[in-house]
């Protein structure tokens, strides 16, 4: 448990610098500027280009939905495999962090309503740049939402699959698999001007945030329960 305080600790840190060093600098900015071509207005990746959008985001979107049913029919109609008994407690909290984070981060966009990089004037769009605890009109809220990156937070909540293995090489190898797929879903986005590198760090850190907390309240769920169903 100290372990896991100190890392909740660390990643809350972690995020609030992150927020604090992009909101005070123009580091968005200017990583963005090197993926768009002002002559031609357009972006490193064409968001119509239909194989890169069908590997980088419809096909992820579908392999994150059938991973995350998998487990789902797992836990309900696996349950008496060994594996599944075994793992069940990790298996639930895989399942709410892939339910819960991309939700979280759903509405914390539609929250901030900060536009997109192609929405912004400095890469010829129609707005402003839009800090995160600045006022915005009505107008720039019915037509801005990008902070922070939604589509990758599918990615990093796959984190959560560290939490079934306890071999030292196998957690590495699950870290760096998944996160090479949920940078690789973010890099795509920030290519064709969706979002700024700020996105992407603020919905990593905050997926691993909320993956420990939702590691925490199962695992008191499940002591509380054992000791319910087993008082001395």
């Amino acid at each position: 448990m100290p372990n896991k305080r100190l890392s909740v600790l660390n990643t809350i840190v972690l995020l609030l610098l992150t927020v604090g060093v992009f909101e005070l600098t123009n580091i968005d900015l200017w990583v963005q500027d090197f993926f768009y071509f002002r002559e031609t207005q357009s972006w490193l990746i064409d968001r119509n280009n239909t194989v890169l959008r069908l590997v980088f985001y419809s096909g992820i979107k579908t392999l994150f939905i059938a991973v995350v049913l998998s487990l789902v029919f797992s836990l309900i109609f696996l349950r008496k495999l060994s594996w599944v008994r075994n793992n069940k407690r990790s298996l639930i909290i895989i399942v709410l962090s892939c339910v819960a984070i991309p939700l979280a981060v759903g509405l914390i966009k539609d929250v901030t309503n900060m536009p997109c990089p192609n929405q912004l004037l400095f890469f010829d769009g129609s707005y402003e740049k839009i800090g995160l605890f600045e006022v915005m009109s009505n107008d720039t809220r019915a037509h801005t939402s990008c902070y922070p990156a939604g589509h990758a937070s599918g990615g990093f909540a796959l984190l959560s699959l560290l939490l079934l293995v306890n071999q030292p090489k196998s957690k590495k190898t699950i870290f760096l698999a998944v996160m090479l797929l949920a940078w690789g879903i973010a890099s795509y986005k920030m290519l064709i001007g969706d979002h700024f590198l700020s996105h992407t760090l603020v919905t990593m850190l905050l997926a691993w945030l909320m993956i420990l907390f939702i590691a925490t309240l199962v695992e008191k769920f499940t002591r509380i329960r054992e000791e319910n169903l087993h008082p001395e």
